[in-house]
């Protein structure tokens, strides 16, 4: 009987969430631009993202909101074309977006420089990007700037630099940040780290 009953309640709430998505899109065709945005996104996240159609469907809908102003829909578009690994595609919305100071554009198109996504490789401007996605307090941006300055991508090795932003990516909420930090900031300051026996003796005191 209780099984019955979560059916149920599934089968109601994907009904309503059709209805709604339904209802949005009859919007978005009578010129509500934000519907087409949220229909768009309905039907691009979660499990119609795996329905091609519903995908499809719905980056056409995002398309139409981009194009008539909808600025958080040009944004979705970036990264819609960016997971779905099309790069150039996705570019200059992702530029746009970052200048908007939308840090996961910034993130990807320093990984795209980085990684020569559909996109000659270029350390310094990897580099420019991740900086300003990490002072938009994107982590990983900025364990990624520590990590150029340490080998020398893109720009002189500096260990105050690379140190840095640790930091920021510690006060970012990164753990992975902070324990390169320490680790970076006891060596300096002469304190010895343990040792591997060390650590399995503290395991037992």
């Amino acid at each position: 009987m209780k099984m019955k009953l979560v059916w149920a309640l599934v089968i109601g709430l994907t009904w309503v969430h059709a209805t709604e998505v339904d209802t949005q899109i009859e919007a978005c065709k009578n010129g509500n631009v934000k519907s087409c945005l949220e229909a768009g996104t309905a039907l691009t996240t979660g499990d119609n993202a795996e329905d091609q159609e519903k995908h499809s469907l719905g980056l056409e809908l995002i398309r139409k909101a981009c194009k008539h102003g909808e600025v958080k829909a040009c944004d979705a578009l970036g990264d819609n074309y960016y997971r779905d690994k099309h790069y150039q595609a996705a570019k200059p919305y992702l530029e746009d977006s970052c200048n908007n100071g939308v840090k996961h554009a910034c993130e990807a198109m320093g990984t795209m420089y980085r990684d020569a996504q559909e996109i000659r490789q270029n350390d310094v401007l990897a580099r420019e990007y991740y900086e300003k996605a990490c002072t938009l307090e994107s982590a990983d941006a900025c364990i990624n700037v520590a990590i150029m300055y340490r080998g020398g991508f893109g720009v002189e090795k500096n260990r105050t630099q690379e140190k840095m932003y640790y930091k920021k990516a510690c006060d970012a909420g990164s753990k992975a940040g902070c324990d390169s930090y320490t680790k970076m900031d006891n060596k300096d300051r002469g304190i010895e780290e343990p040792g591997f026996f060390d650590k399995l003796k503290s395991l037992f005191n």
